[in-house]
């Protein structure tokens, strides 16, 4: 027995190993999660594309290649460029402008998946709970495993994607949508920064200034954003022949019109983005040597027959309507000031400027972002820069909202506070309203006309005794005595219309039998007779105030 306890293997290592071998089903699930996930994003795509090829009466290809290029349009939805090769030149075309209304199909699905991971087992039904890491991790691993082979699927159709572009665009989707996923399921925790990050950046972070800031930048960066979608809404209006024109001559089929209009709803967030770079400045480019900006238009770009891109201004100086546009940034600053400001009171005036500062510089972050992802090329040569220039666009929405930000923010600051700082003035210099309004010597005047003689009349001076004259003269060498001098006579308030009735009610008395010793009864009232107040009533009457005393 002792020889097999030293040389067997200890009896809890062999569940340890194998526990240690055993594989998760929560792990796996996460996996097949995320694959589903991004299958739902090809499937809905591939049937949309489907559904088209079969309306069309001239189809170029069979159903594969209709499928090749629903696995393209997946990808350029996660911002992949893909590549033309047939063309008129015979030089492949990039395509790289990213419809922004189709990048949410993906972001919402991987986001689904990670929320639905992180809720397994939290119900009390007995799986087993995996940590955040692990979800995220597992989500993003089955994603990009069909993002990989979807790739590989896209490459024999007539527009494949780009691979080195694929393998960077697809996990940054992938792991932006994850990550929001899990924070969400979480309850969208707002913790301390991890213990690797240095310990002055995460005092810094835990400061109030920067959840305000992320707000204001926020609101700067809708209001920008709200001002663009009303600028391409007012554009469309105006040239709606053009834009109906463009439409119908584009295709004369139903199934090529309906396309059309699917991929004009997918670009209008890319073209709210445009409004708001051309609304701050530095427009947008139309391709080499051709940019609309609200100073002008400048160059003649050759464009393909668009609606959206029928509804651009017109060649030439820029005029009085169009220059007008630029009181969409000036409103997106006045919003960042009036978010940045804190409702503490005992926050100075330095530290608001600074929060609105920093909500600026939020703000200009997030639209030249924005920039980045709606711009891309749509062809060669010519076509090679289409949108707005990320670094310009951010630098003109930070100079525009800072110059308005800031003072928007202290005047605000400085409003919000008065109230208090006037109030406790007030406070300071005045009386409570139960001494001031003369309701305390009312009820004493009433109380002591009631009392008759018990209560003294304290209101009056009582008389000063008068010296008695001395025959003996004084002398002149003696020092004058110092006169006081006269007390001020004190403010009166007449209350007239006042009716106080202290009336008693009557206590019944019990019946006694007279006697020797008793004294004779009074005559009394007869019983219908009303009971005598104990006060008259006072039509008038002095009333002293209370002076606040002398420090």
């Amino acid at each position: 027995m002792t020889q097999v306890t030293e040389r067997g293997t200890p009896l809890p290592a062999a569940p340890r190993a194998a526990a240690g071998r055993r594989r998760s089903p929560a792990a796996a699930a996460c996996v097949l999660g995320g694959a589903v996930a991004a299958g739902l994003g090809l499937g809905f795509l591939a049937v949309l594309v489907i559904v088209l090829w079969i309306s069309s009466p001239y189809p170029d290809s069979g159903p594969g290649g209709a499928l090749h290029l629903a696995a393209g349009l997946w990808l350029l939805a996660h911002g992949t460029e893909l590549v033309r090769y047939d063309t008129l030149s015979g030089v492949p075309a990039p395509v790289g402008v990213t419809p922004l209304l189709l990048v949410a199909l993906p972001a919402l699905l991987m986001r689904r998946a990670a929320r639905l991971g992180s809720a397994s087992g939290e119900d009390g039904d007995g799986d087993e709970v995996l940590p955040a890491s692990a979800v995220f991790s597992a989500v993003t691993c089955g994603y990009l495993s069909v993002g990989s082979l979807a790739t590989i699927y896209a490459a024999a159709g007539p527009m494949p994607a780009d691979p080195l572009s694929a393998a960077w665009h697809v996990p940054l989707v992938a792991v932006f949508a994850a990550a929001g996923g899990v924070w969400a399921a979480k309850g969208r925790p707002v913790g301390p920064l991890p213990h690797w990050v240095p310990g002055a950046v995460r005092r810094a972070a835990a400061r109030p200034r920067y959840p305000l800031a992320l707000r204001a930048g926020a609101a700067g960066a809708l209001v920008l954003l709200g001002g663009g979608a009303l600028l391409v809404g007012a554009s469309l209006a105006w040239h709606a022949a053009e834009v109906q024109a463009s439409f119908l001559a584009l295709t004369e089929v139903w199934s090529g019109r309906f396309a059309v209009l699917l991929l004009s709803l997918a670009l209008l967030p890319n073209a709210m983005v445009w409004g708001a770079a051309y609304s701050l400045g530095p427009g947008f480019a139309l391709g080499a040597g051709a940019t609309a900006t609200p100073l002008g238009f400048a160059g003649s770009p050759a464009l393909p027959r668009f609606p959206l891109l029928a509804a651009l201004p017109p060649e030439g100086p820029g005029t009085l309507l169009t220059c007008a546009t630029t009181g969409v940034p000036l409103l997106a600053g006045l919003a960042v000031g009036w978010f940045a400001v804190r409702r503490a009171r005992e926050v100075s005036y330095k530290e608001t400027a600074l929060t609105a500062a920093l909500g600026a510089l939020v703000c200009a972050l997030l639209l030249a972002g924005l920039a980045a992802v709606s711009s891309g090329p749509l062809g060669s040569r010519g076509l090679a820069s289409f949108g707005p220039v990320w670094w310009a666009v951010g630098a003109a929405a930070f100079a525009w909202t800072l110059l308005p930000a800031v003072p928007v923010a202290v005047a605000v600051h400085s409003w919000r506070t008065r109230p208090a700082r006037q109030a406790e003035a007030l406070a300071s210099d005045a009386d409570d309203d139960w001494h001031d309004s003369g309701v305390r010597e009312l009820r004493w005047e009433a109380l002591r006309r009631a009392a008759g003689a018990l209560v003294p009349d304290l209101t009056q001076d009582p008389p000063r005794a008068q010296a008695p004259a001395s025959a003996e003269p004084v002398p002149a060498s003696a020092e004058p005595v110092p006169v006081t001098a006269p007390k001020p006579p004190r403010r009166l308030t007449v209350v007239t219309g006042v009716h106080l009735d202290l009336t008693p009610v009557p206590a019944p008395t019990a019946q006694t039998v007279p006697t020797a010793q008793t004294a004779p009864e009074t005559p009394t009232a007869p019983a219908d007779a009303p009971p005598r107040p104990l006060v008259a009533p006072v039509a008038g009457a002095r009333v002293l105030t209370r002076r606040k005393p002398q420090d």
